[in-house]
């Protein structure tokens, strides 16, 4: 009995402890989104721009993000940080997960340690205060894992269940980001390892987790199907192996060194020492295993990928939520709580550096960070640029305002959303420099010669100006206008009109314009 009150007074004790940690830290984050003077860098102005027409897909990424800035900008208007407000809440859903999982596996202590180790994990930091499609990948592998630790154990009803909430968890997974197929590769990694793995599901579990998974992806499948398979075709030629030399070990070096910064360099050092180690002297525990299943494969793939063609730091995100629980368990198992203070420690540090420099950027100068917050400066003042130089031509007299590059398209729509609402303005359009579209913005709003007649042209930092120059009949009116963002960066734009849209023929192999022979 008193063995009982104690076991429910630490269950109670812990999830208060987690729970208020991660209101705390969630709190601060919602708080610096409201008071940092950063402006959505394009990305974010993109997906901002999705959310104005609901679909079940886009041109490069599935629905999710535009769904949730969708419900936060109906809540609050579509201010920076109601853009971005869900990812916040996203991570600390994923907090909440991480800490349930670990519970289940390895006990309270561990699983407090893995939820503050992915709380104020580097990459968490950066995904908790922009839109992007991390924080909802993350939070439904979360779920997922939520779902599939307790399968083990579970019979009738409630294996049923289980097993629904895992497909549908897992489908929701990849509506955010397509990154989830690693939750499949870490599912049919971890059956073919564990005799426990397979005994955890029945015939009927599988069946209702395959259904819930197929229907919950559907109506993306048949977006893709009707768009030409747009956003899997974008994904593919994004982790497309070909078109640069093999054997990149500048590359590889650079995504191996991102890790470190990524997961932060103790609990990163931690999880591939740990890993060989343990697998070395065969002592990984059944709790290890599951976990390594879904931690290793992202990383392993992406760092082949890496050496191979190229990797942003991210893209090995998925693996980091089952990395973190098993850090977590593995530091308190070897009972190395200094290590564990130092890793908490010092991403606490880091996380409060960081935190520093959004809410105050002139800091970022100052400590040497300020390449790292480029792109989220400057868009509002040229865009303010564009649209003075419009409003000086009066009404009707352009028939579009064109741009060349797809970071100012996106940016422009949205710092310049009021302009292009008023009626009779021009729209806002791309240019294309190959034959076909390469990007949603040039897939939904190109410049053609139904509204080329006399256009605003913006071509940023003046790259590819002269062939879109080239494109026109007439050009007139060169102006170059430069904004600061920090001592010693601009942006640049180089404003023209054009007259009589003609765009020349592209070569038929590189889409490319086909140079005019002197």
């Amino acid at each position: 009995m008193a063995r009982n009150a104690l076991s429910d007074h630490g269950f109670n004790a812990e999830w208060r402890a987690v729970l208020l940690i991660t209101a705390a830290m969630t709190a601060v984050r919602l708080a610096a989104l409201f008071a940092t003077p950063l402006e959505l860098y394009p990305d974010e102005a993109q997906y901002w721009l999705w959310s104005r027409t609901l679909d079940w897909g886009y041109f490069s990424k599935p629905p999710m993000v535009a769904w949730t800035i969708w419900t936060t900008t109906a809540l609050g208007g579509d201010s920076e940080a109601w853009v971005r407000l869900a990812s916040p809440l996203f991570h600390a859903g994923t907090t909440l997960c991480v800490y349930a999982v670990g519970r289940k596996l390895y006990g309270p202590n561990a699983a407090l340690a893995g939820a503050a180790l992915y709380l104020l994990m580097p990459g968490v930091q950066l995904s908790s205060l922009i839109a992007s499609t991390d924080a909802p990948l993350l939070f439904f592998i979360g779920l997922a894992l939520v779902a599939y630790v307790n399968l083990a154990g579970a019979e009738g009803r409630r294996r049923l269940l289980l097993a629904l909430a895992f497909g549908a968890a897992v489908g929701l997974a990849f509506l955010a980001k397509y990154a989830a197929v690693y939750v499949l590769i870490a599912l049919v990694l971890h059956l073919a390892l564990s005799k426990q793995a397979r005994a955890a599901w029945s015939l009927g579990a599988a069946a209702a987790a395959l259904a819930a998974f197929l229907l919950v992806l559907a109506p993306n499948v048949a977006w893709n199907a009707a768009h030409g398979f747009a956003t899997v075709q974008h994904t593919a030629a994004n982790a497309a192996w070909g078109g640069r030399k093999l054997f990149n070990f500048a590359e590889l070096g650079d995504f191996l060194v991102s890790q470190f910064g990524v997961f932060g360099p103790i609990p990163f050092a931690v999880l591939v020492g740990g890993a060989v180690l343990l697998a070395w002297r065969r002592r990984l525990t059944e709790a290890d295993l599951l976990l390594l299943c879904f931690a290793i494969p992202p990383f392993l793939i992406v760092t082949g990928q890496s050496f191979i063609s190229r990797a942003n730091a991210n893209w090995s995100g998925a693996g980091y939520v089952a990395a973190s629980i098993l850090v977590g368990a593995w530091l308190v198992r070897w009972r190395a709580r200094g290590w564990l203070i130092a890793a908490i420690g010092f991403q606490a540090v880091a996380a409060v550096l960081f935190l520093a420099c959004v809410l105050n950027p002139p800091f970022a100068d100052k400590v040497g960070l300020a390449n790292s917050f480029k792109r989220a400066k400057g868009w509002e003042q040229v865009t303010e640029k564009m649209v003075e130089r419009a409003l000086r031509e009066g009404p009707g007299e352009l028939s579009a305002i064109a741009v060349n590059d797809r970071f100012l398209f996106n940016a422009a729509a949205y710092y310049g959303r009021d302009f292009f609402a008023l009626p009779g303005q021009p729209p806002l359009v791309m240019w294309l420099r190959e034959a076909h579209p390469q990007n949603q913005a040039e897939t939904t709003a190109p410049l053609t010669a139904r509204v080329g007649r006399r256009v605003l042209a913006v071509s940023l930092e003046q790259v590819y100006r002269d062939e879109m120059a080239g494109d026109f009949m007439a050009v007139h009116d060169r102006e170059i206008v430069s904004v600061r963002l920090d001592k010693k960066r601009r942006r640049r734009a180089e404003l023209f009109f054009g007259e009589g849209f003609a765009p020349r023929p592209r070569d038929p192999v590189s889409g490319r314009p086909i140079p005019i022979r002197p």
